[in-house]
């Protein structure tokens, strides 16, 4: 049986959650927060078409308000998704963000990676406190 390493990060955010869920939900805001994934983003149908630098990928952005989810999922390679939770802290909010890594990944990969997240996760925080 094949697994992945996950990483979850999470920071906290004075901000409603509904604020926070409003930023991270909306696929024309992920350069904003997330630029080194998405330099810019485009819908094509039911999909979002971001420019990653490298490359165009084809992604679902699966919002549920209900529940306070943003996943982010490869069309073409679904195991490829980060997983994400705004949940209500105190007067504030908390935003998780779970990533998987293959086993094949290098310890200083994964770390490079979850340092990139850090950085984006402060972006959501004062993006949404602003």
């Amino acid at each position: 049986m094949h697994t992945n390493r996950s990483v979850t990060s999470s920071i906290s955010i004075r901000a409603t959650p509904e604020a926070v869920l409003d930023l991270v939900g909306d696929a024309h805001a992920l350069p904003r927060w997330a630029p080194g994934f998405a330099r810019s983003v485009r819908a094509a149908g039911e999909h979002w078409v971001v420019d990653t630098g490298a490359g165009e990928a084809l992604i679902d952005l699966r919002v549920s308000r209900e529940r306070g989810t943003v996943d982010i999922v490869s069309v073409d390679q679904p195991a490829r998704a980060v997983f994400t939770r705004v949940l209500a802290n105190g007067e504030g909010a908390e935003y998780l963000f779970t990533q998987f890594f293959p086993e094949s990944v290098s310890e200083a990969d994964l770390r490079r990676q979850v340092g990139v997240v850090e950085g984006e996760l402060e972006t959501v925080r004062r993006l949404a406190e602003a």
